[in-house]
């Protein structure tokens, strides 16, 4: 049974301070709040003496300086990066130079596509590298920790989330948020991708997620099984507003998001361009013309 998609929007994050979440894992946030990332990017670090630093966020001085002091006396032996978006991924440049640790990620911007590579999203991080190129199963290990790799693209096709046996926990890093549905925009984001992705983690027993922004997500299989239902009504809306008339992306998103901030709408048409690519896809719709955001489209 799907339960109701509840949102937790009360974190209070302190900014550059280190907080023990858990017995395994401390958290820093750093100061870069706004409509995508909420109260701003969690840094997480795994494990005590030898350790691990999960999305070592953006390119901030004062979280940068404040994981290097919270860290001083232990060892950096990995540097693990979801993906490559502009809050995610800047900072493993000079925590690396600081360190020497090793990156670890699947791979460039975009390097999760198929084919040739259209051109990429403003948002994304183009100089980022990682040194190791991980895949779906690999395993990180480190001093009493283990991160297993868990590919789930969607978001941005290079997407990975990691898994923390010892604690049969997740980090999700923006593929699952307890505070907010997570952005999918063509063409690096890929709603068939996202919805297969969600449906691969309803089948894993993790008990736990620490996604990068927000509150943890304690009871991860029923939320996710919303998300999914969640996106398959979205789909069902689309369908109906085109019944209506509105053939075309902007007044869908009129209808379907009345009151939606505005700083969020340019988002809201990527998300509907998403789900219009994958209705179409999977024989719910046609497109008159090519696909794009001011295409017009109809029910089959």
């Amino acid at each position: 049974m799907t339960g109701e998609l509840k949102f937790r929007r009360d974190f209070d994050a302190e900014y550059a301070v280190i907080e023990t979440v858990s017995p395994l894992i401390r958290r820093i946030v750093a100061r870069n709040p706004g409509p995508f990332t909420y109260k701003g990017t969690g840094t997480y670090i795994v494990g005590h003496g030898e350790v691990a630093i999960i999305d070592p966020g953006p390119d901030l001085a004062e979280h940068i300086d404040a994981q290097l002091k919270a860290l001083s006396g232990e060892t950096v032996s990995h540097i693990v990066v979801t993906h490559t978006h502009h809050d995610h991924s800047p900072a493993a440049g000079p925590v690396q130079e600081a360190t020497g640790a090793m990156t670890y990620a699947y791979g460039p911007h975009g390097s999760g596509q198929t084919g040739d590579s259209p051109t990429l999203e403003e948002g994304g991080d183009r100089d980022f590298i990682p040194d190791v190129e991980v895949r779906d199963g690999d395993v990180i290990e480190g001093g009493g920790w283990s991160l297993e790799c868990v590919f789930t693209p969607g978001h941005t096709s290079n997407h990975m989330c990691y898994a923390l046996p010892e604690e049969n926990a997740l980090f999700p890093g923006d593929h699952v948020m307890g505070w907010s549905t997570t952005v999918v925009s063509p063409p690096d984001g890929d709603m068939g991708a996202y919805m297969a992705s969600l449906q691969r983690l309803t089948e894993r027993d993790e008990a736990i997620y620490w996604p990068t922004h927000g509150h943890p997500v304690d009871n991860p299989r029923s939320y996710v099984r919303a998300l999914i239902a969640h996106r398959r009504q979205r789909e069902t809306q689309i369908a109906k507003c085109i019944e209506r008339g509105l053939n075309h992306i902007p007044e869908m998103v009129s209808s379907m998001y009345q009151g939606l901030d505005e700083r969020l709408i340019p988002a809201a048409r990527r998300s509907v361009l998403a789900h219009i690519i994958h209705m179409v896809d999977t024989g719910q719709l046609v497109s008159v013309g090519e696909i794009s955001p001011d295409g017009e489209y109809q029910l089959v």
